[in-house]
């Protein structure tokens, strides 16, 4: 028996040591640093390259959306950008008379609410009022649209260093499209959008006029003529097509709404 107890301690101490080798080599990896930058290393420069926020800028000042036509009547929005955010939303267009005025009156502060908090038209629709709602979201991307495209020719303008140039016509050479509000007329509403550059009206065009019956040939003559003129007179003061006193004057009222909101 004593001379076993030699071999059974170096048995013993055999097995020790293997088992502490062991132990070592399943420890080494989690502390190895290379594998800790592998296992998490390469995470933050992922995070690091997702783009926050790709939407383009929205320019400042008030922008009109195009009148989205629904089931019960247009509705347009209009929209007032401060600081490159929604401030005010407000629908100048919506649809009325009978069932529709309590629609309306009901949807359409939720709405207005709805795109100043959602900064967006990823807005709900509002419960009993799924055309109405359509209609608003329609016209308020449409605004949210000019209001990027005015953005980045503000853009523009800012990184110009040209001096004095630049202060005397800088902004006011990019070309800017502007939707004057609706006017109301005995036979239906006028509306002309027009595009300004260099501080001069280039293009006007009528987005809404009277039609059905008589008024599609009258639509069809005097619009064209109003067109032309604003864009001679570079302003409102244009004279009234003979046989469309109605249709001359709504126009006129729409052209200096959109003249207004251009800044003049």
């Amino acid at each position: 028996m004593r001379k076993s107890h030699p071999v059974r301690r170096a048995v013993l101490a055999t097995a020790a040591t293997v088992s502490g080798i062991v132990l070592l080599l399943s420890l080494k990896p989690a502390s190895d640093p290379g594998s800790a930058a592998a296992a998490g290393g390469a995470a933050p420069p992922v995070a690091a390259q997702s783009p926050q926020g790709g939407a383009e800028p929205i320019g400042n000042g008030t922008v009109t959306g195009d009148a989205a036509q629904t089931q019960y009547g247009a509705v347009q929005v209009r929209l007032t950008v401060s600081g490159g955010k929604i401030t005010k939303a407000e629908a100048v267009q919506a649809p009325k008379g009978g069932q529709s005025d309590r629609i309306t009156s009901n949807a359409v502060p939720r709405l207005n609410q709805a795109a100043v908090a959602a900064q967006g038209a990823e807005i709900d629709a509002v419960s009993g009022a799924t055309y109405t709602s359509g209609g608003y979201k329609k016209s308020l991307q449409s605004a949210l649209d000019k209001a990027r495209a005015a953005g980045a020719g503000q853009g523009a303008g800012t990184g110009s260093d040209s001096g004095q140039g630049a202060d005397a016509g800088g902004a006011s050479a990019q070309a800017r499209t502007v939707t004057g509000d609706a006017a109301q007329t005995q036979y239906g509403p006028v509306q002309v959008r027009i595009t300004v550059s260099g501080g001069k009206i280039t293009e006007a065009e009528t987005v809404q006029a009277p039609k059905g019956g008589q008024s599609d040939r009258i639509t069809a003559d005097a619009v064209p003529k109003l067109n032309q003129a604003a864009v001679a007179a570079g302003d409102a003061e244009i004279d009234a097509v003979s046989g469309a006193t109605y249709t001359s004057a709504g126009y006129k009222q729409s052209l200096q709404s959109a003249l207004d909101k251009a800044g003049g």
